[in-house]
């Protein structure tokens, strides 16, 4: 049984990234860490942008996620499905794995007979419910996301309230890029709670450039030092541990 924690970085855009680092290579490196990074491309109704569709497919594909193109009126259960079936993507693979462990390298969940399948998808969708899952958002506000703050707001909020229906433990962190004062800003530390983003999204500004090779990096950063500071609290509790049983 997978007993591991779900990380995803979830990057809502609707541009082309104009400045640093390559975001396929900063999301290649994400995927190498074992974070999922998950795009979705927010268009206006009468604009397609090939260039940026591209950008957001190559980022997903390179993060090894999920990818979506979405009108901003459809946000709110864009955001919730792509993050689900993110999930379901990353247990479905460790699944996988484990079946290639037993029943050889060329099985997959495919090759079970329809019995066999069917309960090892029940499994899926359990661990769906029960893992727990970190998911790190990066918010595009350069100066074209304006009009779709307040729609990525309410998304964000439903984002919560779908995931808390779960009975495994959320959490969420909130950058957004460009920051006032640096490419990319923590608006949000690690909490399980994202209701608190409604004060938040009043006081952002949009404007300037859009470094989401920076900002997927300063996810990548964040997501490490929230792994350092759990593993230093563990430590701490077994050290309780152990001289409470003295």
């Amino acid at each position: 049984m997978y007993t591991g924690r779900i990380r995803q970085i979830l990057l809502i855009t609707d541009g082309c990234s104009n400045q640093g680092e390559d975001p396929n290579a900063m999301a290649a490196l994400a995927r190498e860490e074992g974070i999922t990074v998950n795009v979705i491309g927010v268009m206006e109704q009468d604009m397609i942008d090939e260039k940026g569709i591209k950008e957001i497919e190559s980022i997903a594909l390179s993060g090894g996620g999920v990818s979506q193109i979405v009108y901003a009126q459809q946000l709110s259960q864009t955001v919730q499905m792509v993050t689900r079936k993110a999930m379901t993507q990353t247990i479905q693979g460790v699944v996988n794995k484990e079946l290639q462990q037993i029943l050889g390298r060329s099985k997959t969940l495919d090759d079970l007979p329809p019995e066999k399948r069917g309960e090892v998808i029940e499994v899926v969708d359990e661990l769906g419910e029960t893992i727990e899952l970190d998911v790190l958002i990066l918010v595009d506000t350069s100066a074209s996301m304006r009009q779709k703050l307040p729609t990525v707001k309410e998304a964000l909020v439903d984002l919560s309230l779908s995931l808390n229906a779960r009975s495994g433990d959320n959490y969420f962190s909130v950058f957004v890029f460009p920051g006032k004062k640096n490419d990319v800003e923590k608006v949000l530390d690690w909490t399980p709670n994202l209701q608190s983003l409604t004060k938040i999204f009043s006081q952002l500004t949009t404007g300037g450039i859009t470094p989401t090779g920076p900002a997927l990096r300063a996810a990548l950063s964040s997501f490490n030092q929230n792994h350092s500071m759990r593993r230093s609290l563990l430590s701490r509790d077994d050290e309780s541990f152990f001289e409470e049983s003295m």
